[in-house]
């Protein structure tokens, strides 16, 4: 990580601040009307998808209603969902729009991820050991976790977590490998579970169960075009995510790097360790801005389409600050992300002799 002494960590600090401020005084009818207008878009496409998958026996529609679907599933867990929980438009006070009310379609309960991601993954970006989000306890990223020769197999695990995305989030606060360890009990995980079963029953009832049986005489149909949906989002945002935060030049800290640490050392954190992509305008939507993940780390509650105008403004505080702003084509860190994955399921021997050939 960039080094910063006490001056410049403030003057960092300051440099973000005045961004934030810019913004929030700002807030008003505009961010209204656009998280609005996408509320209405997801509407339409969840509608239109739902409507038209009974007349899937015909190829072309069955596509475009499964897409249509996954969409809608895409914008509303993405755009709306994880930027509404992030209490972005609370100060609009609609209930259908606060972070402590919204519940979202995806197996993990709002509240679960509230605690997992808001707090935990917000407050310890990528420190080992207190962000849990950093390989979602499946997957080796770094120096950090002990090579053993399961993890060879560690592109089957991506795959898995990739294809059952909802399901691996919903499950993350179940802390399996802490259980593993002894470290906590199975029953002080049931009332997550509990929660957890809830949650997940009800969605898997809707997706699965409900809408198939509505419409009976075509069920196998509905429910292949709501698979499908389904795993359409969970590629996508998965991959959003992953490309985010364990890109080749995405920075992890250790402990005691962050301990006592200041807003400026914060924001300095975030900065190093988070990662953008490139896109038109309907990227950055389906991602939930998210190819902006650096901005968004960084202002967790602002409203997301507002980091489209201040990533400059961010760029220009990290060239002041020789801070890397780490952005680049979505293919370029996509490719960086299944490079790290692939090199870290070696054992480190290997891998360190093939880093050290010259490319």
């Amino acid at each position: 990580m960039k080094k910063l002494n006490e001056a410049q960590l403030q003057e960092l600090e300051q440099d973000l601040n005045a961004i934030r401020d810019e913004v929030l005084a700002d807030l008003g009818e505009r961010d209204a009307k656009y998280i609005r207008r996408v509320v209405r878009l997801h509407r339409a496409l969840e509608i239109g998808g739902r409507v038209m998958m009974p007349f899937g026996f015909i190829p072309p529609v069955f596509v475009a209603a499964t897409a249509s679907l996954g969409l809608a599933k895409i914008i509303e867990n993405m755009e709306i969902g994880h930027n509404v929980m992030h209490g972005q438009y609370d100060w609009m006070n609609d209930p259908s729009l606060h972070s402590q009310t919204y519940e979202w379609d995806t197996v993990c309960s709002s509240e679960s991820w509230r605690r997992t991601h808001n707090y935990e993954h917000h407050t310890y970006t990528n420190v080992i050991g207190k962000d849990r989000d950093y390989g979602y306890a499946v997957l080796r990223l770094g120096d950090d976790v002990k090579w053993h020769p399961g993890h060879l197999l560690q592109f089957i695990n991506y795959i898995l977590l990739t294809v059952l995305f909802q399901w691996g989030v919903g499950l993350h606060e179940l802390e399996t490998e802490r259980l593993r360890r002894r470290e906590i009990t199975w029953k002080s995980k049931l009332p997550f579970l509990k929660d957890f079963f809830r949650k997940g029953g009800r969605q898997a009832f809707k997706d699965y169960v409900f809408f198939p049986l509505l419409t009976f005489p075509v069920a196998p149909i509905v429910l292949a075009g709501n698979i499908g949906a389904n795993l359409i989002r969970n590629l996508w945002s998965s991959t959003v995510i992953f490309c985010g935060h364990f890109t080749q030049d995405a920075e992890t800290f250790t402990e005691q790097e962050c301990e006592n640490e200041s807003k400026g050392h914060w924001y300095l954190r975030q900065l190093t360790g988070s990662s953008n992509f490139t896109g038109n305008n309907f990227v950055h939507l389906l991602s939930g801005h998210l190819s902006y993940q650096i901005e968004h780390h960084v202002f967790p509650d602002l409203p997301a389409h507002r980091y489209r105008e201040i990533s400059p403004k961010v760029q220009a505080v990290c060239e002041k600050h020789g801070i890397h702003y780490n952005s680049a084509s979505f293919g370029r860190q996509y490719w960086t992300v299944l490079q790290r994955i692939g090199r870290f399921s070696l054992p480190d021997k290997l891998r360190l002799k093939l880093e050290a050939q010259p490319a």
